[in-house]
């Protein structure tokens, strides 16, 4: 069965590197390191960024499941193949609900890893909040991590003051008016997807992420008047980061301010990551998700 597992998982790689037809050696290592890690499965639960959808994480899905894990990527609201449209859904929380609702399925004597990129950091952050108990370790991948002594938005708002407007290059933004406070809308453009989401992608991946990403929105007006995450919840959770070394999007240095903001219980670096490691790097962010799962349980 070890042997079946690993002919899957090395055909696996050979489907995902692009441009060659063969693994490299630093390929193989990761194999080896991968099915020579701890004999135990775990259910990782993955949750995607602003505009994206459960179809970012294939890559990861796949080998993960290839190694015998459980693995559930999730659509949350108004996103993927959603079918809500980002006119009916008014807060971060409304946003977050399909993994909420989600999270309630999960029996009470299990544990699940909740994994998220991006702007999905503040929909751990609420599944955290809501159970504790449910989580043996939430993972943040270039994602942000939002403490409990400010508001949500705190690091949203820091982030802003590092990154203007102008960094979105083509991005289209707009007013939406609706049943809830004015939100923000963001269309990522091209131009933008290309050399600052996805720069070390290939050219086929960034065709598809321009096909499928959705127009987002990141809440902030929202987020700014929510109550802080407790530490009773969110703050009694183990937490790991991620950190993506060659993110154009969310940099480096914001990431590791993020840690030092509020520390965790182990941070891993992935060099040459760009801020969608999931597409770009699915190899190395399988490896460190094993690593983290099986030091945190």
């Amino acid at each position: 069965m070890l042997i079946a597992c690993a002919d899957s998982l090395i055909l696996s790689w050979s489907i995902f590197k692009t441009g060659h037809h063969t693994l490299r050696r630093e390929d193989l290592r990761i194999i080896e390191r991968m099915m020579s890690s701890k004999n135990k499965q775990y259910h990782f639960v993955l949750v995607h960024g602003l505009g994206h959808g459960a179809w970012c994480w294939y890559k990861v899905r796949t080998l993960l499941e290839s190694v015998g894990h459980q693995v559930t990527a999730l659509d949350l609201a108004a996103s993927g193949v959603n079918l809500k449209t980002l006119d009916e859904v008014h807060t971060m929380l409304d946003y977050s609900q399909p993994l909420l609702e989600f999270m309630e399925t999960i029996p009470m004597n299990e544990r699940v890893i909740i994994v998220g990129n991006s702007l999905g950091g503040f929909s751990l952050a609420y599944a955290m909040d809501k159970f504790p108990e449910k989580i043996s370790v939430a993972v943040f991948v270039a994602a942000f991590m939002p403490d409990t002594s400010h508001g949500p938005s705190y690091v949203m708002d820091k982030l802003s003051e590092l990154a203007p407007k102008e960094n979105f290059m083509d991005t289209k933004f707009a007013i939406q008016e609706g049943a809830g406070k004015p939100k923000t809308t963001m269309h990522f453009g091209p131009e933008f997807i290309a050399s600052k989401l996805y720069p070390k992608s290939s050219p086929e991946d960034i065709s598809l992420a321009k096909m499928l990403i959705r127009v987002g929105s990141m809440f902030r007006d929202d987020l700014s008047t929510a109550a802080n995450f407790s530490d009773k919840g969110y703050g009694s959770v183990n937490r790991a980061y991620i950190v993506c070394k060659d993110d154009k999007a969310m940099s480096e240095d914001f990431q590791q301010w993020m840690i030092q903001n509020n520390p965790v219980k182990e941070v891993k670096e992935i060099p040459g990551a760009d801020h969608i490691p999931m597409i770009s790097k699915p190899q190395e962010v399988c490896h460190v998700l094993l690593e983290i799962a099986n030091n945190c349980n």
